[in-house]
C-alpha cells in the first residue's frame, strides 16, 4: 500500500506550480491572492477538464490557451448557480413540506395525528416510526425558539407540539422522511397540485434533497452527474417532456427544469426562469453540454 507523500505548498508555490504547468496568468499576484481564499484543491475541480498529460514527459499540463480567468469564471458561475438553486429549493421546501403537507395532514388527522403510527403508510416500520418521533422530540428539546417556549408555558399538560410547529424545527431531510412515509392519499393530494403523479414528485424531492445538500456544502454542481436518476413524468400524460428532445434524467438541466416546473405553480411571478437565463448569459464561455442543456433549450415547451 502506497503512502501519501505530497508536501503542503504555500499559496505562492501553488501559483507557481499552476504557471509552470501552462496556465496563462497575467498577474501572478492575483492568482496567489485568489488561492488564498479559494483553496487549490477546491479549485482543481474546475480545471481538471482542461488538463492533459504531456506525451513526452508524462507530466500534467494545461491544454494550450487555458487561462486563470477561464477557471475563475467557471468557479464564479458555479457559485452563483448554487445560490440560485438554494433560493428556489427553499421556496419548494416551504410550499410542499411546511405548507401543503401540514395542511393536508392536519385536516385529515388533526394537529397531533403525526404521533399515531396508523396515520403513516404500511411500509413505515415500527423502528422507523420510533426514530422519527425521537428525532422530533430531540429537535424540540434542543430548540430555543420563542414560539416553542410560549406554547409550553401555555399548554403545560400537552405532551406534543402541533404539526405546524414541528415542521418549523425539521431539516429538509427530516421533512422529506416525514413526507415519504405518508399514506398515498396524502401524497396524491399534494402532488396533483403540481400536476404530477406521487411517484414522480417523490423522485424529484429525493433529488432536490441531494442537490440542496451539495449546494449547502458549497460542492461543485455545474458539470457533475446527479447522484440519483430523476423519474420523468409519463410520456402519455406529459409529452412536452420528450419533444422536441427528451430531457436527460441524470444532469443538472433536469433539476433546473424540475424547479422551473414547480415554481410555475408555487411562485409564478418570481421570474426565476429569467434569473437562470441571465446567469447563463453572464458567463457565455461556460459550456452548457456538461450540464445536459440541449441546443435551443429556450424553445422547449417546458421553458416557454
Amino acid at each position: 500500500m502506497d503512502n501519501y507523500t505530497k508536501p503542503a505548498l504555500s499559496f505562492n508555490q501553488q501559483a507557481q506550480r499552476l504557471i509552470s504547468r501552462g496556465l496563462i496568468v497575467h498577474d501572478p499576484g492575483e492568482l496567489e491572492s485568489y488561492l488564498s481564499v479559494v483553496n487549490y484543491y477546491r479549485l482543481s475541480g474546475y480545471w481538471y477538464i482542461y488538463k492533459q498529460i504531456d506525451p513526452i514527459t508524462g507530466e500534467e499540463k494545461f491544454k494550450p490557451g487555458t487561462s486563470f480567468e477561464t477557471i475563475r469564471n467557471h468557479y464564479e458561475f458555479d457559485r452563483q448557480l448554487r445560490l440560485l438553486m438554494l433560493d428556489a429549493i427553499e421556496r419548494i421546501e416551504v410550499a410542499i413540506f411546511r405548507t401543503q403537507l401540514v395542511e393536508v395532514n392536519t385536516i385529515t388527522y388533526g394537529p397531533f395525528g403525526y404521533t399515531d403510527k396508523r396515520n403513516y403508510n404500511p411500509k413505515c416500520s415500527d423502528g422507523e416510526f420510533r426514530k422519527l418521533m425521537s428525532d422530533i422530540h430531540d429537535d424540540e428539546v434542543r430548540s430555543y425558539e420563542e414560539f416553542i417556549q410560549r406554547y409550553r408555558a401555555k399548554y403545560i399538560g400537552e405532551p406534543h407540539l402541533p404539526l405546524w410547529m414541528v415542521t418549523e424545527l425539521m431539516s429538509f431531510g427530516q421533512l422529506l422522511t416525514l413526507y415519504r412515509k405518508q399514506h398515498l392519499a396524502i401524497k396524491q393530494n399534494i402532488s396533483h397540485k403540481y400536476n404530477l403523479f406521487p411517484m414522480v414528485l417523490d423522485s424529484w424531492l429525493l433529488v432536490l434533497n441531494a442537490v440542496r445538500n451539495s449546494c449547502a456544502h458549497h460542492n461543485r454542481i455545474w458539470n457533475r452527474p446527479l447522484p440519483l436518476t430523476v423519474r420523468l413524468p409519463d410520456r402519455k400524460y406529459a409529452p412536452h417532456w420528450y419533444t422536441p428532445v427528451q430531457i436527460p434524467d441524470n444532469r443538472l438541466f433536469t433539476v433546473l427544469t424540475m424547479i422551473n416546473h414547480l415554481l410555475n405553480f408555487i411562485a409564478p411571478t418570481d421570474h426565476w426562469q429569467s434569473s437562470v437565463l441571465d446567469l447563463l448569459n453572464a458567463f457565455p464561455a461556460v459550456p452548457l453540454r456538461p450540464m445536459g442543456i440541449p441546443k435551443n433549450w429556450q424553445e422547449l415547451p417546458l421553458w416557454k
